[in-house]
């Protein structure tokens, strides 16, 4: 055995209590650690040769990289769509790290069975039904990946091809229909074949995010075969969600495929104020529903909804004389692009079990509350102006005179205090907050304007 690895397993406990104490020394100046750390020129150092040990490793890393890293866990980062890491997920995480399961295979551990608990928790969070199965990926992009992937088997079934034997090819040209469909809803169809041509805008609503169900029944009658209809349960620049019950119901007149994207959205659920938003996400054929966002595990975590895992088992099944026989409870492995992973479904096990759906409903309702009150703030500033009305934890907003928003984000960031992403709404570049992290309080929010007016007039 290297001599380094020698000592390191010889000091093992005093090695892992002072990774412990750096981090708890990390997690208590979160509250204060600048949002973003806009990074300078790297000095990239040589590859070691010898190594320095795990106690060397935990010094250079002290010295060399940990002040950069952003407050991205903490409560005033609202960039993206960014939960934190609830301290019951910390620790079960840890955890994860700790017994290192691979739970691709049921052949050795409980892994697998914890795993599917923890889907049948969230299946039952959202109000899907036992008709739905899941599984752990890393985040919504891999989610929609899984999801549009099942969708495009189901298109082969319908053409009587096997897509999944024969290739995207075999099924020529496919139609994605959608109103306002996430950018990585482009990187699916790229990366699955489909091509980012098949996707079809619908028009939406006036003033509005969501689609327009009538001109959507329009382009469905105009087809002349099946399609695949991508909807949203929230929007990423204003939350807006899709009237999911009038898509759903056009499955009496038209054959397509229904796939919700509920990365952040679908949390709605939880709030008895907002529920109603997700009615009909229980009709959707796959769902994607994002846990770093608003369940705040550590990344990477998201999970995937199917009523077809028949047609899931024919796309990712992965057969090998090594990995055993398939049978009636496949194993993940057989369900999602990945073999071998990481139990990612441990973190959200113990948020879940620590916090219940209460806690998780309070996160919810009070990261809402948050987002109006800020919403609020900006409406009523001569320097602001607020581009769309404050749905649920998403602050759509520009300059009120115009000006260079990336300019904006930069000084945002530089200054430290909040960290907010830029974007497009109706044609005109936009900031946005997003609110998801379980920290964040009214104090936060006053830091956080407060900010944004002293870069507005500085």
């Amino acid at each position: 055995m290297h001599p380094r690895l020698a000592e390191d397993l010889k000091s093992l406990p005093e090695l892992l209590d002072a990774a412990r104490k750096l981090a708890g020394e990390a997690l208590a100046g979160l509250p204060e650690r600048p949002a973003a750390v806009p990074p300078g020129d790297p000095v990239r150092a040589p590859l070691p040769l010898e190594g320095v040990g795990g106690q060397g490793a935990l010094e250079a890393f002290s010295q060399r990289w940990e002040a950069g890293f952003a407050g991205s866990a903490g409560p005033r980062y609202l960039g993206f769509v960014t939960g934190g890491a609830t301290p019951a997920s910390l620790a079960g995480d840890w955890l994860t790290a700790t017994y290192d399961q691979n739970p691709a295979s049921g052949m050795d551990s409980s892994a697998q069975d914890l795993e599917r608990e923890t889907v049948g928790w969230l299946a039952e969070l959202f109000g899907l039904g036992a008709e739905f199965s899941g599984a752990f990926v890393t985040g919504a992009t891999m989610s929609t990946v899984t999801g549009l992937a099942i969708a495009r088997e189901w298109l082969g079934e319908r053409a009587r091809v096997s897509v999944s034997d024969d290739g995207a090819a075999a099924l020529g040209p496919v139609t994605v229909l959608s109103g306002s469909p996430h950018s990585s809803i482009l990187k699916a169809l790229s990366f699955l074949g489909m091509g980012r041509s098949a996707l079809r805008k619908v028009p939406v609503l006036p003033g509005r995010e969501a689609v327009d169900v009538a001109k959507l029944a329009e382009a469905l009658e105009s087809l002349d075969g099946p399609a695949v209809v991508v909807a949203n349960a929230g929007t990423v620049n204003t939350v807006d969600f899709d009237d999911l019950r009038a898509i759903a119901a056009l499955k009496q007149r038209y054959d397509f495929w229904l796939h919700v994207d509920a990365a952040f959205g679908g949390f709605a659920a939880l709030s008895p104020e907002h529920a109603a938003l997700t009615a009909g996400l229980d009709q959707a054929d796959s769902v994607v529903v994002d846990l770093h966002k608003w369940l705040n595990v550590p990344y990477d975590s998201a999970v995937q909804f199917t009523r077809r895992r028949d047609l899931q088992l024919r796309v990712f099944s992965n057969n090998a004389a090594y990995l055993g026989e398939i049978g009636e409870t496949p194993d993940f492995l057989h369900l999602t692009p990945e073999n071998s992973r990481r139990l990612r479904a441990l973190p959200a096990w113990f948020s879940l079990v620590a916090y219940g759906r209460d806690g998780h409903r309070e996160i919810v309702e009070r990261c809402v509350s948050l987002a109006r009150d800020l919403g609020a703030r900006i409406d009523g500033s001569p320097r602001w102006r607020l581009l769309a009305p404050v749905r649920l934890n998403v602050v759509c907003f520009a300059p009120a005179g115009g000006g260079d928003v990336d300019a904006l984000v930069r000084a945002i960031a530089e200054e430290g205090t909040t960290f907010l992403t830029p974007t497009v709404y109706d044609g005109r570049p936009a900031l946005r907050a997003a609110f998801s992290n379980w920290q964040t309080t009214t104090a936060d929010v006053d830091r956080v304007f407060a900010a944004l007016e002293r870069v507005a007039t500085g």
